[in-house]
């Protein structure tokens, strides 16, 4: 696989199967049509036809709305087997620093075509042979991307935290990292993207941070979730990436920006750097 191919399939969202989610007149997410067929089972909570779902005007505050949706959440699950709560909750709006709607649990984010939001954090150390990146490797036991390459922090982002405070939280928990070190991880942009997935889209942004670590530094996780952290060179990454599935799909994104950040990838060896640089930044409206 190149890089590009990387983009594209983190991009491969179908726009056909699915119809607008409002909340008022603010599209939040898109439904795929099979689930809003089931969702018109619902007209107490949600108002559906051809050109969208809404959810009632009745609800006209966030409490109730999100109570509302988790109801029929655990019923369509008894009926379909659609995904179950995971008891974190994620805020809605009309995008990142808008007014908070309401919140919804994490694991019905796809099903509702929600915009996720995560911390994505770069760690490094300068060496004697130069840069290199702390890379996790997911347990096994993971949901989702066992056994894969990993940032040396990610997590997605709850409601009620700021980012920083989301990034303080899993440092600790991911990496052992002390917060004092943690808080001195830099923002460095953003990397969205949308693609499908088993019960509907998933449009995602990644808020990435670097954070430079002193080379005494050794990681340690805390909560299971990873199994193994490994210093790589930036090389490594590089052909790894271009090896095709070493990574998890979405952070082959956020390493590939740190590499064209840090002059690891240049325009005057990658023929796709154009279309690499402005392809980490496609962002898909609601």
């Amino acid at each position: 696989m190149s890089f590009l191919d990387h983009i594209r399939a983190c991009n491969a969202h179908d726009p056909r199967p699915f119809r607008p989610f409002l909340c008022g007149a603010t599209r939040i997410g898109r439904i795929r049509h099979d689930v809003a067929a089931w969702l018109a089972g619902f007209p107490d909570i949600f108002v559906v036809d051809d050109q969208g779902v809404r959810l009632h005007p009745g609800l006209d505050s966030g409490p109730p709305r999100s109570a509302a949706i988790d109801a029929v959440a655990l019923e369509l699950r008894h009926r379909y087997g659609t995904p179950a709560l995971r008891g974190e909750r994620y805020r809605v709006g009309a995008g990142w620093g808008q007014t908070e709607m309401f919140t919804i649990d994490r694991g019905l984010v796809s099903l509702f075509g929600i915009r996720a939001y995560g911390v994505h954090v770069n760690g490094f150390v300068r060496t004697p042979d130069g840069l290199r990146l702390w890379v996790a490797k997911r347990a096994l036991g993971r949901p989702v991307a066992p056994g894969k390459l990993d940032n040396l922090i990610a997590g997605g982002q709850p409601a009620h935290l700021s980012l920083m405070d989301n990034l303080v939280k899993e440092a600790a928990e991911e990496a052992n990292v002390p917060e004092p070190l943690a808080r001195t991880a830099l923002p460095v942009g953003a990397i969205s993207y949308c693609l499908d997935d088993e019960w509907g889209a998933k449009p995602d942004t990644m808020f990435c941070y670097d954070l430079e670590l002193p080379p005494g530094f050794v990681p340690v996780n805390t909560d299971g979730e990873v199994e193994s952290f490994a210093l790589m060179a930036p090389s490594e990454a590089a052909a790894r990436i271009k090896a095709g599935g070493d990574f998890k799909f979405n952070v082959n994104l956020v390493v590939t920006d740190f590499l064209i950040r840090h002059g690891f990838l240049n325009p005057d060896d990658e023929p796709d750097y154009v279309e690499i640089v402005s392809g980490l930044r496609v962002f898909h409206s609601e």
